[in-house]
């Protein structure tokens, strides 16, 4: 299991991706790629030693959202993304009753790689306004090799 972690509040724009800026756990076995200080992840669907077609992934988030100060309170909204495109089963949505009042959210979900690909993972605003993000933590388990 690989885990990811960003405790800073940081503003995330309409449509950007949540930046992760510790490793507290990295993967060891080359499933899961990540950079530091980026949002995206790149999963390994290498399944030449487990004999099968395509492997799963579980990918679970959690975090701390919020409205920043000078925005309208309204519904605000994150979801897990597959190569760019929101997983819609995976959209959290919470409406504070303030600004800077924050809501924790989280999601798993299974992650089908097949054989020879490799899919990038990452969790987006998918708000029409900008959110504050704080304490976000993403574990990535890979398939037992």
């Amino acid at each position: 299991m690989a885990e990811y972690s960003a405790n800073a509040v940081q503003t995330v724009n309409p449509g950007e991706t949540i930046v992760f800026t510790e490793t507290p756990a990295p993967c060891f076995c080359g499933c899961v790629r990540h950079r530091e200080g980026t949002g995206v992840f790149l999963l390994s669907g290498n399944t030449r030693r487990l004999n099968r077609r395509s492997v799963n992934y579980l990918v679970d988030f959690g975090a701390n959202i919020a409205i920043p100060e000078g925005e309208t309170v309204q519904p605000i909204t994150v979801a897990i993304t597959l190569d760019g495109n929101s997983v819609p089963a995976t959209e959290m949505e919470v409406t504070p009753a303030a600004v800077e009042e924050y809501f924790n959210v989280s999601r798993a979900a299974n992650v089908q790689i097949w054989c020879g690909c490799c899919e990038s993972v990452s969790i987006r605003n998918t708000s029409p306004i900008p959110i504050l993000v704080k304490k976000a933590n993403v574990l990535i388990t890979p398939p037992k090799m």
